[in-house]
This record gives structure tokens, sequence and C-alpha cells, in this order.
């Protein structure tokens, strides 16, 4: 990326930053002898108190920041609406720090009650949790985008699967939906001692974000970076005669595209020139690379995103054993993989790893899934979770984790914490609402994957040098592979039952979990096992009889490292 790029970007931030707030929700775009554009304030006068309201996207693509903003001043001014729920399949908080997303209505008396399968982002609505104001049901990520999809092509407001079974979300050995239990309503039970069934209250409003409309009032979704639940909320809620609000960023001739949602569905469109594609980014000005519709190489939108991420501090700062814990990932990976399997690649330290496999070429030999519905390209970081770069297809989140469910070859996941029998938490990192992460896809997707690779950091806080090819641990922090973990997302006996392959990534080596327990398969040249591992965490572990594989130079150095599936 040439240093003229850099400086534009740096400058499409700094306008971002400084703009970020603005808006004027009292303005309206009208289309004569069409009444379903309307200002955000009289869409906004359609909604009841007591609402449920669904909503499309993930992280910080296709937020309606202009609707939220409009209903909080609405709120503010007239204390109407009131005593909404939400129902939001992903997290699309900006973490108490970004405005315009889902926390603009995270105000006593405005939000009180939210279903959704990742919270840690909706800082305003954990607090006002905390506080007793606010009523938070966990629901895994991919089964709330089925009900969805049920509601509108069923007519019935819940799935049965066998998804979460020995986690939290059991009610059988967990607390089950509500986040704080407190003689909140179950919305999972058990059916046979062997199956769930999921249940969501049916929404009666559906507001999302799409790049256009045409007079005509139909949407399009052309250059959008992900489709999302757009589809699935608007036929769940005309399913029942609710209301539909699309909030579009311009207006186009009819034919711009294929039609997404035609206009006998829609019942309010506002439009607002500033309504967004990803993060910072306006529909009206789309990054191409971001679309099906790319004309950048894959490698100048990569170099573009990781920019972006850097000045933003989003993404962590990778160290030199952070590199040789993803070549170890990506090389087990490979190793336990073949041409043609169908992947999923979480945040965090497995993104280091799928960058690696890009770089390799080895991607090309894989089909990946991620579960915002976005295939193909390579899983865009840090603010732009969810979206790819150079994508090969988007669909909706639903039908992507129908073919999640259908087939799914091996995932590659981050953690918080391992214990002896293999459970992984991934939801909890502290007491209280505001410390809640939310298992997101997780549960759905360790459910549905054969093989399961963890990607997991030795230990927070922890030091680890990287020196004359060998790996040094100068201080082990805070372990990571503990005796119980606080709570369980991943149940690894109930993975072992199913036939599952589970593997543990980390900076010292890797665990395989096995029926006798968590075996020590790999470990770095310089690290000490008794002092390094035995002595610092209370899981236990087993060792090969003939040792743990000591892990190549290729993968501690870098040097003549690569990728190919045999």
């Amino acid at each position: 990326m040439n240093t003229l790029t850099k400086i534009q970007l740096l400058y499409h931030i700094a306008k971002w930053r400084a703009t970020w707030d603005w808006r004027n929700t009292k303005k309206a775009v009208r289309v004569p002898g069409n009444p379903k554009f309307m200002g955000a304030r009289e869409a906004v006068g359609m909604i009841k108190d007591g609402s449920v309201i669904a909503t499309s996207g993930l992280a910080g693509n296709m937020r309606a920041s202009f609707m939220w903003w409009t209903i909080k001043e609405m709120f503010q001014e007239t204390g109407h609406p009131c005593n909404l729920t939400i129902v939001s399949v992903g997290g699309q908080g900006g973490r108490g720090k970004i405005p315009g997303t889902l926390e603009e209505l995270g105000l006593p008396g405005l939000c009180t009650r939210i279903f959704t399968g990742h919270t840690e982002t909706y800082k305003s609505i954990l607090k006002l949790a905390d506080q007793g104001h606010c009523e938070i049901q966990i629901i895994p990520q991919g089964t709330l985008t089925l009900i969805l999809k049920a509601m509108g092509e069923e007519g019935k407001n819940f799935v049965i699967n066998k998804t979460g079974a020995g986690t939290f979300i059991d009610p059988r050995t967990g607390r089950g939906t509500p986040l704080l239990n407190g003689n909140k309503p179950q919305y999972v039970s058990i059916i046979d001692n062997e199956y769930f069934k999921y249940e969501c209250p049916w929404p009666d409003v559906a507001i999302f974000n799409a790049p256009s409309a045409d007079k005509e009032g139909n949407i399009y979704q052309k250059n959008a970076v992900m489709i999302g639940e757009s589809y699935e909320i608007t036929k769940a809620v005309k399913k029942r005669g609710g209301i539909v609000i699309a909030n579009v960023a311009q207006i186009v001739d009819k034919g711009h595209d294929e039609i997404f949602l035609p206009a006998s569905d829609i019942d309010a469109i506002v439009v607002w020139r500033g309504t967004e594609q990803t993060g910072g980014v306006k529909h009206i000005h789309y990054w191409d690379f971001l679309t099906l519709n790319s004309k950048t190489p894959i490698d100048e939108g990569i170099a573009r995103v990781r920019f972006i991420n850097k000045v933003l501090g989003i993404t962590p700062r990778r160290t030199t054993a952070d590199e040789v814990l993803a070549r170890l990932a990506a090389k087990i990976f490979v190793q336990n993989s073949k041409k043609g399997d169908y992947v999923d690649i979480g945040v965090g330290l497995p993104e280091e790893a799928s960058r690696l496999l890009y770089e390799s070429g080895a991607l090309n030999d894989i089909t990946l899934m991620t579960e915002s519905g976005v295939m193909g390209g390579l899983p865009a970081p840090g603010i732009f979770f969810g979206a790819a770069i150079n994508p090969t297809e988007i669909v909706s989140s639903a039908t992507v984790f129908q073919r999640i469910y259908r087939r799914l070859d091996s995932v590659i996941l981050g953690a918080l914490e391992v214990d002896g029998n293999g459970n992984v938490n991934v939801s909890k990192r502290g007491e209280g609402a505001i410390n809640y992460v939310g298992p997101g896809g997780f549960i759905d997707l360790t459910t549905a994957a054969k093989k399961v690779f963890f990607c997991v950091a030795w230990g927070n806080q922890s030091e680890i040098k990287v020196e004359d090819g060998k790996v040094k641990v100068l201080k082990a922090g805070q372990p990571k592979f503990i005796e119980k973990v606080s709570e369980i997302t991943f149940n690894g006996q109930e993975a072992l039952k199913a036939g599952k392959e589970v593997f543990y990534i980390t900076h010292i080596g890797a665990f395989a979990l096995t029926e006798k327990g968590m075996e020590l398969r790999w470990v770095m040249p310089g690290v000490d096992i008794e002092k390094d591992i035995s002595n610092v965490i209370k899981m236990p572990f087993i060792v090969p009889e003939n040792g743990p594989i000591v892990v190549d130079d290729t993968i501690v150095s870098g040097r003549n490292f690569k990728l190919k599936f045999e």
C-alpha cells in the first residue's frame, strides 16, 4: 500500500471521527406519490410501546444508526416508544465508545429486554442489566437465526435441535437462556432428554439497513458487505402483519440490481445519506473490496483493512510468539484436514492462522463459511468483523447456518479458559452482565463441526520470547489452562461422545483431547515441561509414552514454512 493511500485512509478516519455523531433526525426525504418514504421520526412514531423489534447486522456492519438515534431522541422527548424488546442475532454495540449503535437504546425504560447471542459490545445495555433495568436472554447465534427463518417460513417461533448439550445453555447443567437468572423465564426446554427446544418472542417490528431503494419502494442490497437477517426478520414480521422499516442510503432507478425485498413487504423507508456499509464507510462511498463486485486486488484490500485497524487500535499488536502460535495452529489444521473441507474461522488469534492459510495458498483448497453469511475471500478482522475481503458469495446468516449444520468439517476458534475435561469458556470474562461476552455462534459451530481447533494464548499478561530458535517463557502470567472453567461454552466430554477431534494450540505447544484426558502432543523447543507447564497450570494433563513432538524450526523461525494439504 503506497503512501498516498495511507494518507487518504488517515483522512477518512479523521473525517469519520469528527462527524460520527452528526445527524438531523427531523429531516425527511420524500418521494411524491409514495407515502412509504418518510422521515425517521414518522417511522418511529409507528412503533408502539412494548414492541419487539428485530434487527439485522453484525459488529460494525449494517448499522441502522439513524433509526437508533431517532428512537432514543423521541423517547427522551416524549417517553415513547418505551419498554422495547430487541432481538439482535449478533453484537451490534459500540463498547461504550462508538455512537450510532444499538447502545443508543440503553436507557432505563427504553430497552427493557434483549435476545441475542453476543453481548460484549452492548455496554450501556449491560449496565442496565446489572442495575436490574433490563432482562438479557442468551440464545446461540445460529439457532436464533433459524428461529427467525422458521417464523417467516413455517409460522412457528421455535426450533428443535441438539445444540448446547452440557454447556451453560443446557438447563440440566447450566442456567439456560437468562443471563442473570432471578425468576426470568426460560426460552430453552428439554425434549426426550436429548433435544432442545429454543423459543423467541415474535417480533412486530423489523428495522434494517440497506444500500438503496427505488421510488416504488423495492429494496436492493447491491454493494452491501452482508445481508444478515434482513430477509428473515422482514418475513417473520409480515407473517403477523407487523411493521417493516428500511433505512437506506439512496434512491436508485428500478432494475438497479435484483430486487432483494419487494415494496409490498416494506411499510416505511427512511433515506439518510450517512447510512453505513460498514463501520466508518458510507454506502454512497462503498468500499468495493468488501463486496461481490470487487475490482481491488485482495492484497490491497487486506493492507487497507489492517492499516485501519492498526490506527484505530482495534486489533491487538501481534508478537513474534503470536506468529509462532499461528504457524503451529495452521500446520496442525492442515495436517488434520483435507482439500475441499468446509471451515469456519473465528476472531482473534484464529484470524492470524487464516492469514497464513491465505498467504500459503491453502485457503484456495477449502471453503470458508462465516457465520454472517459471507463466503470466500479472507475474513475481515477488527472493526470489519463479519465482512470479508473479496468474498465470492453472500447469503443470509440463517442460510449459512443451515449449511453449517448440514456440513462443517472444521472450525478454528479462540478461548478464554480451558480445563482438564477439555471444556472451554469463551462467554464469561468475569462477574455481572458488564463482564459477559456471550457465545455468539460458538455453540452452534462447535456442535456442527467434526474437528475443532482452539487457538489459546498461554496466559493473560504472559511474556514469551522467541530467541535462537527456542521459545522461552519469561513470565507465565495468569494461566488460561485451569482446574475448572468458570462457564462451559464447549463441553469436551460431549465432543468426545460425538466423535469429534479437538486440539488446543498455544504459545508453548499444543494439546489434544483424548479419552484419557488432555494430552500434550506438541511442545515448543526451549519449553521445559515441568518448569513451564506442570508447575504453572492447575489443569491435569498427560504426556505421550514417547514424549510430545518437538515443534520444528520452520514453525518457530518461519524459514521455509509451507502449508499444503496432502
